[in-house]
């Protein structure tokens, strides 16, 4: 990527329009007509962003304030971020306040050009200009400004068509089987699986008119089960010359502000296949921890500087206490620590009774806003949702219509065994499912 930090300053007209206040108290506001702005770019140079420049300032932008033709006008500016021919999105506006300049870093502006419709991996023609802004009122807007950018994916689609089947399995030989992903190498592939005593073989599409075993390391169409003993693993096989491997395969948070200490068992991190990274939610307390694999010391992970990047043997990341959506890139050696509402299940129909603690949802990671517990064992009661183990924030159904109020009322269940959903993202309509 070219990093070229000569300043190139660029005049740009502004486009002055007449602003009318609406309210009662307002009076009307005349703008003048000659009232224009100065943008400045750190660099027009082509951006090639990527995950390991996250916390790098990429790109600068500074602009004068419009000349509006009356003193006491403040405005406040948003920098505009389009991009050439994104159909199906809309230019992001980013709200600076009354500042007059920005600086991008890289996860910002690519969180931006993603957002406004950029396609991965790809050159970007991206239109940057900034408004300014006199209350809801657009009162001077810049030309655009033209920039290439490639951007990265903030989410993936790993999946493919194979999974893991039999009596080692989660859901046995009938299925559904363990998902499988594809890897950056074509017809390679990795499950991540917790497994019992059993037999295990791979299929296409949870259907059996495909479907490999083998021993060895080798795998055979239509060949024997794979015997496996009980643990967590990483599968991984290959279709170019038919070969897989099974390893035990964990990845944890360890450390005095963990859970367990500093002697584990470790805080286990899952992978979400929607973002390539490893994640959890947790409560921690004030202290410090590290990362580390299968629950020992050979390969470990701490962060020396504390600035997002690990280092293998690195020193202890130190933590506050708190709930967080931790998670870590380990392609990148990048990890953050997100401050997050952890949501749970009580009531006396809840395994733990109305003191808790809650049963804990898990984030889908790839649908903001919606929270899973699966496989949870209820009695004949009443139950209800609430965030931190707290009763500050909880949610019941008055109308047992499946929508959640704020403070409502207990939810009446039957015993049985049930997966529940939250659907949190819309805070104007929350709604759950329990199957």
């Amino acid at each position: 990527m070219k990093k070229n930090l000569a300043f190139l300053y660029t005049s740009i007209v502004a486009l002055a329009v007449l602003v009318t206040g609406c309210s009662d108290d307002d009076e009307n506001i005349r703008v003048s007509e000659t009232s224009s702005t100065q943008l400045t770019l750190s660099s027009t140079d082509a951006l090639e962003l990527t995950r390991d420049m996250t916390g790098e300032t990429v790109i600068s932008l500074n602009w004068t304030a419009p000349d509006f033709g009356f003193s006491g006008a403040v405005p406040t500016y948003n920098v505009v971020v389009g991009v050439d021919a994104a159909t199906e999105a809309t230019p992001i506006r980013v709200n600076v306040g009354n500042v007059l300049s920005k600086d991008f870093l890289a996860e910002e502006l690519n969180e931006a050009v993603v957002e406004a419709g950029a396609l991965a991996g790809l050159e970007n023609e991206v239109q940057v200009w900034v408004e300014a802004m006199l209350g809801k009122d657009v009162v001077a807007s810049s030309t655009a400004q033209t920039l290439t950018i490639t951007g990265y994916a903030t989410s993936f689609d790993l999946s493919s068509p194979w999974g893991l089947v039999g009596s080692a399995a989660p859901n046995g030989w009938d299925g559904p089987d363990v998902p499988v992903y594809s890897t950056a190498i074509a017809n390679e592939f990795v499950a991540y699986a917790t497994l019992v005593d059993g037999e295990l073989k791979i299929r296409e599409n949870n259907d059996w008119t495909v479907n490999y075993g083998g021993a060895d390391g080798t795998l055979v169409l239509d060949g024997d089960n794979i015997q496996v003993t009980a643990g967590t693993y990483k599968i991984m096989f290959s279709l170019n010359d038919f070969s897989y491997g099974i390893e035990p395969f964990t990845w944890g948070l360890v450390g005095d502000a963990t859970p367990n200490g500093w002697d584990g068992p470790d805080t286990p991190l899952t992978y979400d296949s929607s973002t390539d990274q490893w994640r959890t939610v947790v409560t921690l307390t004030d202290g410090e921890m590290k990362f580390r694999q299968n629950n020992d010391w050979t390969v470990n992970y701490g962060d020396t500087g504390l600035d997002g990047t690990l280092e293998e043997n690195g020193d202890n990341i130190v933590v506050e206490a708190g709930n967080y959506l931790v998670s870590v890139d380990f392609t990148n050696n990048l990890y953050t620590l997100e401050p997050i509402d952890i949501w749970g299940l009580v009531g006396d129909a809840a395994p733990n009774g109305w003191d808790g603690p809650n049963m804990r949802f898990t984030p889908d990671y790839a649908n903001e806003g919606v929270w899973i517990l699966e496989n949870v064992t209820l009695l004949d009661g009443e139950m209800k949702f609430r965030a931190n183990d707290a009763w500050d924030l909880n949610y019941g159904d008055d109308d047992a219509d499946g929508t959640l109020e704020l403070d409502g009322a207990n939810i009446l269940v039957s015993a049985g065994t049930y997966t529940i959903t939250l659907f949190l993202a819309d805070a104007d309509n929350p709604t759950y499912t329990i199957q």
